[in-house]
């Protein structure tokens, strides 16, 4: 990578998000304050923090009568300039073979002060991502990184940080929100961090993509969240991560991604909907990377194509590894016949429209609502419900869909506005509300979301889908330029629908045209799979159903590799069965840690829904992280360098690293105005806390700082006693 990128200094100027607090009643702050008060970045419990004390702190407020609601505490600027002392650069190379990506990141942490520093760095990686490796590269030296137990891996790093050793640490927050740490980088110093990672590519109507998160949105924190046992897994815990504003500094954080393509077939139609990339090759193998060379990290990259000859129906791969055989088996059902019968539909659209959706986002949202409401049949049923930190349903039930009644919810879209919380679960409580207006035997059911996920209770909203049994398909559309994809695609799997991203205006009317489209066909249901021969341990363990052109991807393990795996289902009243042998499997060294992966996405999903205890779900994950060296919400990779780099004596200084504003957001809407007051009015009350986290003093064997003080007094002490003497001889 060009390490130049990072040399140049980026301006900070904006919030950082610091604490959790409990708001304030409605009563008491005006409704315009709700909406960025409420944003912020989220950890789950048994995190280790650098400030633990921020959590007690907001505890405190609300107990003396502080705020109320999920709020954001800003950090007061002076308006100066500020320039990160660790500057970042990211390289990203992918290399592409048949269905699965394996991504390659480097990041460089640069450090531009005169001080010792300890830099984090918040940012996402795909949901379904396999994290196995990390290396730590300090000039020559090449240090390999370790699986270990969250809190081992935390104690290692932090002890070789205390003994002035270089360190690094990598710490899965959510299944898709990742921290690297890096310690005692010295003054003028680069030390590089790789990580590794491995994932399944998406298909859908013949189209392959790839999609790279780049930046973490900031995420709403529900005020029930903070003291709620049942939530207390999604809150308990916060990082911090300033925010660049844009119109006050430069974007920050330069990535360049470079992805070498050979998905087994002439690939065409290669594009990247979001990025402008220069394309090499020919036949079946391209080149692909940014044609910018570099590009700031704000929004997600996506890379799309299809084959240039028939599309495939089947993709098999095999692995052995650690005495077991691996399966993954992608299969696409036949497309559904176009005049075949579409029966009647009862459709509830819930929109977003809190105040991270200020911006292109809210338009967006709006252009693809409207846009929906424009398909609905006289013989269908809709609602809308919109939601903030309050809620309305346009509609007291579902109602038939004539002129009159779509014209209404139209005037009505246009009128909303980006404001308030993101109080989601309420929405979603709602809409998946069935009051049975239409026989359930020929209606289907079909909820669909526009929003960009930016909520940090995760877990309870895919319980209330859990809960729902099945009786409500739901389908999330995604808006905006780096939405929450862990919680969209995990909604719609669990809803038994699909889950599309619109990240430009530009998107709305075709990527909503065709997500309707699949709506309006029957999907296949009743999905069932059988092996004979053999008895493998698959995955997904609860079939979804499938629309046109979307396939099934199927994951094994087994003492053996041999049988047969027949899927049967039905489309409508018509059977379909595909039978599978899997002698004709093709060698891949990546189908063990996928399977992995998305067997711990399965005990995660069971331990939610309470199907076994919280803590079994927790040893059996730290188990398949230990055995497939995985990262997961219970296992870490840390990486020591055996000498001491940093001098005894010589303080270490910490720095949360700067990111970008997913691009599309507004910035002013989120962190303006009476919001940024308020918020600046508690600065006084956060100072000290603030400058505990930003320094720390070694900890060191010798205890100088005790000692110099000591010293100091005792000379102190002996100032007096010879003044004194002095006096006294005068006397």
């Amino acid at each position: 990578m060009t390490l130049s990128a990072i040399t140049s200094p980026s301006i900070l100027s904006g919030p950082t998000a610091l604490d959790i607090a409990r708001g304030t009643p409605k009563a008491r702050i005006s409704r315009s304050l709700l909406p960025l008060a409420a944003m912020l970045l989220a950890i789950p419990a048994g995190a280790v923090l650098a400030a633990p004390a921020f959590a007690m702190q907001a505890a405190d407020a609300a107990e003396d009568g502080g705020p109320q609601s999920g709020t954001l505490m800003l950090a007061h600027k002076d308006g100066s300039a500020q320039i990160p002392a660790v500057q970042l650069g990211t390289d990203m190379e992918v290399t592409v073979t048949g269905n699965i990506a394996r991504v390659r990141v480097t990041q460089a942490f640069r450090n531009v002060s005169a001080d010792w520093m300890e830099a984090t760095y918040l940012y996402p990686l795909p949901e379904d991502a396999a994290v196995d490796s990390l290396k730590m590269t300090v000039g020559n030296r090449v240090i390999i990184g370790k699986i270990k137990k969250r809190e081992e891996a935390r104690e290692i790093y932090e002890e070789a940080m205390a003994e002035g050793k270089k360190a690094g640490l990598v710490e899965q927050l959510r299944p898709n929100m990742f921290t690297n740490s890096v310690a005692n980088i010295g003054p003028g110093e680069t030390v590089l961090i790789v990580i590794e990672y491995q994932m399944p590519l998406r298909q859908l109507d013949g189209v392959f993509s790839l999609r790279l998160p780049l930046v973490v949105a900031p995420r709403y924190i529900p005020p029930h969240s903070i003291d709620s046992g049942a939530a207390a897994q999604d809150a308990a815990a916060i990082v911090s991560a300033p925010l660049v504003d844009p119109k006050r500094g430069e974007k920050t954080n330069p990535v360049s991604i470079t992805v070498h393509l050979d998905p087994g077939f002439v690939p065409a139609n290669v594009d990247s909907a979001y990025h402008k990339v220069a394309i090499d090759g020919k036949g079946a193998k391209r080149t692909v990377k940014l044609a910018q060379g570099q590009v700031p990290a704000d929004k997600d990259f996506e890379l799309s194509w299809r084959s240039a000859s028939a599309d495939p129906t089947l993709s098999l791969y095999k692995q052995q590894f650690d005495g077991s055989y691996y399966i993954m088996a992608s299969l696409t059902p036949p497309a559904n016949d176009k005049s075949s019968f579409i029966p009647p539909r009862e459709m509830v659209f819930v929109i977003d429209n809190s105040g991270s959706m200020t911006g292109d986002s809210m338009a967006e949202a709006k252009k693809s609502l409207i846009h929906a409401l424009g398909t609905l049949r006289p013989q269908d049923h809709f609602n809308i419900i919109r939601f903030d930190d309050t809620l309305t349903q346009l509609f007291d039930v579902s109602v038939p869909a004539s002129a009159e009644k779509i014209a209404e919810a139209k005037a009505y879209t246009e009128t909303l506005e980006a404001n308030g919380g993101t109080e989601m679960l309420p929405a979603l409580i709602a809409a998946l509300k069935d009051d049975a207006i239409t026989p359930r035997a020929t209606t289907l059911r079909q909820v669909i979301f526009l929003t960009d996920g930016s909520i940090s209770n995760e877990t309870e909203m895919l319980a209330a889908i859990g809960a729902d049994n099945g009786n409500s398909r739901v389908f999330m559309v995604g808006i905006g330029s780096a939405p929450n994809g862990y919680l969209m695609s995990r909604m719609a799997t669990m809803g038994r629908g699909i889950y599309t991203n619109i990240g430009e205006a530009g998107e709305v009317t075709a990527k909503m045209a065709k997500l309707l489209d699949m709506l309006s066909r029957p999907a296949m249901q009743d999905l069932k799979v059988s092996v004979a021969g053999n008895s493998f341990d698959l995955t997904p363990s609860t079939l979804p159903d499938l629309y046109a052109g979307e396939p099934l991807l199927l994951l094994g393990r087994s003492d053996r590799l041999e049988g047969q795996v027949t899927v049967s289902g039905h489309i409508g009243k018509v059977n379909w069965t595909r039978t599978i042998d899997l002698s004709s499997a093709s060698e891949s060294p990546a189908v063990a840690k996928l399977w992995a992966r998305r067997r711990i996405d399965d005990i995660e999903a069971d331990s939610l829904l309470g199907k076994i205890e919280y803590e079994a779900g927790e040893a059996q994950i730290a188990e398949l992280g230990l055995r497939y060296s995985l990262v997961t919400s219970q296992t870490s990779l840390v990486a020591v360098e055996e000498e001491r780099t940093r001098p005894k004596g010589e303080p270490l200084r910490k720095e949360d690293l700067p990111i970008n504003l997913p691009e599309g957001w507004d910035f002013d809407g989120l962190f303006g105005g009476d919001t940024a007051a308020a918020a600046i009015a508690n600065e006084a009350h956060m100072a000290q806390l603030r400058t505990d986290k930003q320094f720390q003093l070694p900890q060191t064997a010798t205890n100088y700082a005790l000692r110099l003080l000591l010293g100091l007094f005792a000379f102190g002490l002996g100032l007096i006693g010879l003044t004194f003497s002095r006096r006294k001889k005068e006397i």
